[in-house]
């Protein structure tokens, strides 16, 4: 056998900082975090990443940084670390030189991860478990890191910086947005450039949203019971590299970065913001039985959140395995580094976080002035972007909606509920008008704005639109854990047909029930999400929990463009109506108190004989029918003046019966002039009604009138 001889570049010995491998236009500097390593390599491989070409220690530790710099390397160069330190699992420590790791500050990788037994740091099936010690080499089986030039000619590009209050959200996949669409060039379907082909452009710009919300796009990794069963992970929400956009994405090899820039500058020519789904309150190396890919490696005690007297093992709030240690201030830094790189060099416009409760916890539990967030309160960087949080985590105290700071959004699923309950008859008035007006009684403290509701209906973790109308049950037997994944609380109502039906009743009752929950939608105060495809039925056959679905189930059908054309048309009236009316998306939050100085109040609350609501209505759980008179002519803001709006009706019928509704009175006008009926979706515009006369609404529907002279 013939040993290899490894070339020795030069090297000399850099700086802490910046972490990463950083091209200077001369040579690259690498540094490195870790507090209890003894010693790194920095190994460097051939353009494809398979062949191993040199090994170099790096010969500083400052501020324990691991760093140096080569004069001789150029953008293009593959990498990877071995680190040295105590392999002391019941100490927290995992270090293992044999496995080739990932730098976390890494901008891009080249290859993919091979999910063998080589990967791990211990030996698998050794009966000392993940105490004992794997001397095989992991590097043919792993992705390498790749250096970067990161010039990029933006030209004239612009954030749209849309108005939190004019934002309405539209939350996509990558992949699955345009891999099925019909009028893409063979290589675009699936890619950040299919994502800005002009077809697709023009659909997203005549619908009307004005911000695009990416699930994942970080590097991320498949989970190793999924590939055993033929799946994969479709989501994303597996993350190996904050820093990096995912090859997966690129219609060319090694272009992710540059085609991720190239969509931004296209969305924003387009007037589109983009927000990124982000993943930082986990990695994929799970838990004690996972792999050794890059964290673990590094320095595990520093990264991951241990259990205390029991550091062998992690603390798993995130229910993937591991969770990541932001009361570390290396590891914050890593965080907040990544979102301003994103920010700063790739030009989004803002991040949603995923099971954000983890962010904002420190060792006693949430804390809303936690490190993370109040580093986001402060940076001039990320407080200048939307700030979006799922504001709940399986961790103790961890259901957090309404408690983030100013100057964060939140995903509201009380909004979601509440509006599924009220449409299949379940939801009292009193719950639904909490959620109408921004979610008051959860968010309206310490100056936040209505906009801080992010309303939802539908999100990627869930049934489609389509299928909350029309499955009782998930349908999840495709995952291939015997349907018992997914959650079963989903609030929705089949029509009376269990998933596919060619009756002509349950389909027009599925139809005007999804109109009536995407008006609500739309006609409530507070952020809007709606999700790609709802608006032209999008199904996803049942199944709730999508998760490793990279097929048919997932992908965006577009055909369904010409079956559910006249609810598309629907959909972007509404989506027009919300822009036309200012009432319908104020800055303030709507309260029904009594302005004596303008003689108004913003919101009066009827019901159906005309009279405002009383004490008992509100009493009264089974009252489904009401409306919601809002007052153009309340204060836009906290100057004392009377507000210009047009003042709209808005009527909602969640009964299974017809009812009759008289017109209430209001100052300024003497008609109601009816602009939207989810009976009648092709109407523009009906018929005047005087006030104190009556108007019969369908049963489960929903009317908008304007008032006139």
């Amino acid at each position: 056998m013939v040993r290899r001889t490894l070339r020795v570049p030069r090297i000399s010995e850099g700086l802490p900082f910046p972490l990463g491998a950083t091209w200077d236009g001369l040579g690259v500097n690498f540094a490195l975090f870790s507090a209890n390593a003894t010693k790194v390599e920095l190994c460097i491989f051939d353009p494809t990443g398979t062949q191993e070409v040199s090994r170099i220690e790096l010969p500083e530790y400052t501020d324990e940084v691991w760093h140096g710099y080569l004069p001789d390397a150029r953008p293009g160069t593959v990498y990877g670390y071995r680190v040295h330190g105590p392999y002391a699992p019941e100490a927290g420590h995992r270090f293992n030189p044999n496995k080739l790791l990932l730098d976390p500050y890494a901008l891009a990788h080249v290859g993919e991860l091979r999910l063998v037994p080589e990967i791990f740091g211990y030996e698998i099936g050794h009966p000392d478990g993940d105490l004992s010690f794997d001397t095989r080499d992991s590097a043919p089986f792993v992705p390498k890191c790749r250096v970067i030039d990161p010039a990029f000619t933006w030209g004239r590009d612009r954030r749209p910086q849309v108005p939190w209050e004019r934002t309405i959200l539209y939350e996509t996949h990558v992949r699955g947005y345009t891999i099925r669409h019909p009028e893409l060039r063979f290589g675009q379907g699936g890619t950040f450039v299919g994502l800005t082909a002009e077809p697709v452009l023009e659909h997203l710009r005549e619908l009307g949203v004005t911000s695009i919300e990416l699930l994942p796009v970080h590097m991320f990794t498949d989970e190793g019971h999924l590939a055993q069963t033929g799946l994969s992970n479709y989501w994303g929400y597996n993350t190996i590299g904050f820093f990096a956009p995912d090859p997966r994405y690129a219609s060319g090899e090694g272009s992710h970065v540059s085609e991720f820039k190239a969509m931004v500058a296209r969305l924003h020519e387009a007037g589109l913001e983009v927000i990124l789904d982000v993943v930082y309150n986990h990695t994929a190396e799970g838990n004690e039985m996972g792999p050794t890919l890059s964290f673990k490696g590094i320095d595990n005690a520093s990264y991951y959140r241990l259990l205390p007297g029991q550091e062998r093992y992690y603390i798993n709030d995130t229910g993937t395995g591991n969770t990541l240690n932001l009361s570390h201030p290396r590891v914050l830094q890593m965080v907040t580094d990544s979102l301003r790189y994103w920010v700063t060099e790739m030009h989004v416009d803002g991040f949603r976080f995923d099971l954000a409760t983890i962010l904002g916890r420190e060792s006693y539990g949430f804390d809303e002035g936690g490190g993370f967030l109040d580093s986001c309160r402060q940076d001039p960087v990320l407080s200048s972007v939307k700030l979006i949080a799922e504001p709940w985590d399986c961790g103790p105290g961890g259901y957090q909606v309404g408690g983030f700071p100013p100057g964060w959004a939140e995903w509201n699923d009380r909004y979601r509920d509440t509006v599924r309950a009220f449409w299949k008859s379940d939801a009292s008035a009193a719950e639904m008008a909490h959620r109408l007006c921004a979610s008051a009684d959860k968010f309206n403290r310490r100056g936040r704005r209505p906009w801080a509701s992010v309303n939802f209906v539908t999100a990627h973790d869930g049934f489609t639109l389509h299928d909350v109308v029309s499955y009782n049950e998930k349908h999840n037997e495709a995952n291939g854990e015997n349907n018992q994944d997914g959650t079963s609380n989903n609030t929705s109502w089949n029509c009376g047909a269990e998933g596919e039906t060619d009756d002509p009743e349950v389909l027009s009752l599925r139809e005007r029930q999804m109109r009536n929950m995407m008006a609500t939608l739309l006609m409530s105060q507070g952020t809007p999400m709606i999700l790609a495809g709802d608006e032209f039925g999008r199904t996803q056959g049942g199944n709730n929990n999508a998760y490793c679905q990279d097929n048919d189930i997932s992908w965006v059908d577009w055909s369904r463009l010409d079956r559910f054309a006249g609810y598309h048309a629907f959909v972007r009236r509404l989506v027009q109506l919300r822009h036309e009316f200012p009432i319908l998306r104020r800055q303030r939050f709507m309260t029904g108190e009594f302005d004596e100085e303008l003689g108004v109040r913003d919101v009066t609350w009827i019901n159906c004989t005309g009279e405002e609501m009383r004490p008992q209505d509100w009493a009264d759980h089974a009252l489904r029918c009401f409306g919601m008179l809002m007052d153009g002519r309340a204060k836009t803001s906290g100057i004392r003046r009377p507000g210009t709006d047009v003042t709209l009706l808005m009527l909602l019928n969640g009964h299974h019966e017809d009812l009759e509704f008289v017109m209430p009175p209001c100052s300024g006008g003497r008609r109601w002039h009816l602009i939207l009926d989810t009976n009648r979706p092709s109407m523009t515009s009906g018929r005047a009604y005087a006030i104190g006369t009556t108007s019969g609404i369908v049963a489960r529907s929903l009317m908008l009138f304007k008032l006139e002279e």
